[in-house]
């Protein structure tokens, strides 16, 4: 993949996004794991000690005042403690970690054939319905701890909520994704392709390809594979002319969101197809022009459920800065880094 980037200027907006994050409020919920795997994937590619020093310092205290109930959201955060217990081997963060596998294999809401429910709290918040955020939250999370623990049950798992998200969530005829599903009903609810929900899907699908050994041996991988291929084919057309794409993807009025942008490009990172570069690119100077001198991350949505209409969408408020576009911004920049 022919890119033009500069490595030192990348390791620098790295280094500004991952200060400005250690200074935000975050708490062990789905933002602060978006954000500090965004850390982790910096710290894989730069090897900056700092940033997993850092790390472990924000969980250690964390552990300390208390930790919450698990939900699936909450999930998110075992992505930092796999890589604080890959490079320190304290059993404390092994603890935690599997402490939340056995939530998400005994506790956790399914519906289906075992497929995962979205859950925000501790209550039914979203009777079977399947997210494209679970992916990231969850699946992600039970195949990377399954690659570690070479726990074969736990990467068959993960791959099943792919198979089924997909299934669920991916339309055959556009090869983009729903926000949501709805099983009670056997609808997509207001069936927007919700930019953010494309990114989680496309970007751990891309991480699943890549870091699962002999991934051909598993037959949900080719699955994937083909979801992936079919989804950024069509992703890559609507892309804006400023490196953006929309956060409703197929409506061309729509604002330019810059964590779908940045999970989006980071996939096509990753699939490593050279075809890709000249969208890479432009997503790269698009997401690079959004990030403040002191590592704010510009123009990222705020939460989103699935909404009532196309009017929700957009009406979300871009104004704040959010764990979840700086984490994915990192996630990006780690990836064209890893490659250049």
């Amino acid at each position: 993949m022919k890119l033009t980037a500069s490595q030192t200027e990348l390791k620098q907006r790295i280094d500004q996004v991952v200060d400005y994050t250690f200074g935000m409020d975050l708490t062990w919920d789905w933002p602060g794991g978006v954000a500090f795997y965004g850390v982790s994937r910096a710290f894989e590619v730069t090897g900056e000690q700092v940033y997993l020093d850092r790390m472990k310092a924000w969980v250690d205290e964390y552990i300390e005042v208390g930790l919450p109930v698990w939900t699936v959201n909450t999930c998110a955060m075992g992505h930092m403690l796999i890589t604080l217990y890959q490079q320190t081997g304290e059993q404390k963060y092994l603890d935690l970690i599997m402490s939340k596998v056995d939530y998400l294999r005994n506790d956790a809401l399914r519906f289906g054939d075992r497929v995962l429910q979205h859950t925000v709290s501790a209550n039914n918040d979203f009777p079977e319905q399947a997210w494209a955020d679970t992916l990231f939250m969850a699946a992600y999370f039970l195949l990377r701890v399954g690659i570690m623990l070479k726990e074969k049950p736990l990467v068959d798992d993960a791959l099943h909520q792919f198979f089924w998200h997909i299934n669920y969530l991916q339309d055959e005829d556009t090869g983009l994704w729903y926000h949501g599903y709805n099983n009670i009903n056997k609808d997509h609810m207001s069936g927007m392709y919700w930019a953010r929900a494309n990114a989680w899907a496309a970007y751990t699908m891309s991480r699943a390809a890549r870091v699962l050994p002999e991934a051909y041996l598993y037959p949900p991988m080719m699955h994937i594979w083909s979801a992936l291929r079919d989804q950024l084919a069509a992703i890559k057309k609507l892309q804006k002319e400023d490196g953006l794409w929309g956060t409703v993807l197929d409506y061309p009025e729509a604002y330019g969101e810059v964590s779908a942008t940045a999970g989006i490009c980071a996939a096509m990172v990753t699939q490593h197809n050279p075809m890709h570069s000249k969208y890479v690119q432009k997503a790269l100077d698009g997401v690079i022009a959004n990030i403040a001198s002191n590592g704010r991350v510009l123009n990222v949505s705020g939460g989103t459920a699935v909404m009532n209409d196309i009017e929700g969408y957009l009406n979300i408020d871009r104004k704040w800065a959010q764990g979840w576009g700086q984490g994915l911004v990192l996630a990006q920049l780690s990836a064209v880094l890893e490659i250049i």
